[in-house]
């Protein structure tokens, strides 16, 4: 069987390097191609357009995208720079403060929901009336009632968590089978072995898929909450706000590279956090990985 193992993994690994390098020729196609594909070069396809209403130059479909090789360049003119990297750790420590908080308060929270009738009845009708508001629409709203502009972020960033995290739990402590609690209770166990050998293992799978959720969402919200805020400070010769703030201030700057720079560094920061969480998830429930 390990052979096997080691031959899908490697075949996978191969797979993954093959689709990025797929994806990176046919972007650097995509963005050089229009100083290749000129519409001169092709009269037909020109004066076709032209009756269609399209006077430019170049093909319709092709934009002013920075190809992989000049993002390559831009990254390697800020990765020297401690602005940059002080961006990585305002945005990872944002995420990472929200997300924890939403770990401690969403998944007894929502534990709650599930073994009690009573709080479920109380406490989810709010729960539901909150969860469809975007947590960027309570941007601000949290600098207004936050003292600070960094407790605002965090706020938001837990938000992004927190309710994913609530329904994966209810969910997943529902969605025990009813047959394991009879069989616990004719066999004479308390209500707090049976929270602790059976609600708890039952839900731990379903805690592990809203946390790797939940983090991915707080990447999203914090880079969205970094840019509407301001980010914060500026450290050294890039802004030091967090990535979000990296990306608007390359945006302002018209460094269209240093935006791509800032997108890759994020959904890099995001894998990372997220493959942590799986790889945890997989540990804690060993009973689910595959033989």
């Amino acid at each position: 069987m390990i052979p096997v193992r080691k031959s899908l993994i490697s075949t996978a690994v191969c797979r993954g390097i093959f689709s990025i390098l797929l994806f990176l020729l046919l972007w650097e196609f995509g963005s050089r191609s229009r100083h290749w594909l000129v519409l001169d070069e092709f009269e037909w396809l020109r004066h076709l357009l032209a009756m269609a209403g399209w006077e430019k130059k170049y093909l319709p479909w092709i934009g002013p995208i920075p190809a992989p090789s000049e993002v390559l360049k831009a990254w390697g003119g800020v990765i020297g720079d401690i602005g940059y990297w002080h961006s990585w750790y305002k945005s990872f420590s944002r995420v990472i403060g929200g997300f924890i908080a939403a770990m401690i308060i969403g998944i007894p929270f929502g534990l709650l929901l599930a073994v009690s009738r009573t709080a479920f009845g109380i406490g989810f009708p709010v729960f539901e009336v909150l969860r469809p508001i975007p947590p960027l629409a309570w941007v601000p709203a949290s600098i207004i009632f936050w003292p600070t502009q960094e407790m605002s972020i965090v706020f938001v960033t837990f938000l992004g968590a927190f309710y994913t995290i609530v329904i994966n739990v209810v969910g997943g402590a529902r969605s025990i089978d009813l047959r394991y609690f009879q069989a616990a209770q004719s066999m004479g166990s308390s209500s707090w072995d049976i929270f602790r050998r059976i609600i708890l293992p039952g839900t731990l799978p379903s805690i592990a898929v809203g946390s790797a959720v939940g983090m991915g969402i707080t990447w999203e919200v914090v880079v969205a909450a970094e840019m509407i805020s301001g980010g914060g400070s500026q450290v050294g010769g890039t802004s030091g706000g967090g990535l979000g703030f990296f990306i608007w201030n390359s945006y302002v700057g018209g460094s269209y590279e240093q935006i791509v720079v800032g997108m890759i560094s994020i959904g890099i920061a995001g894998f990372i956090s997220s493959e942590l969480l799986r790889t945890l998830g997989k540990y804690s429930t060993p009973w689910l990985r595959l033989r």
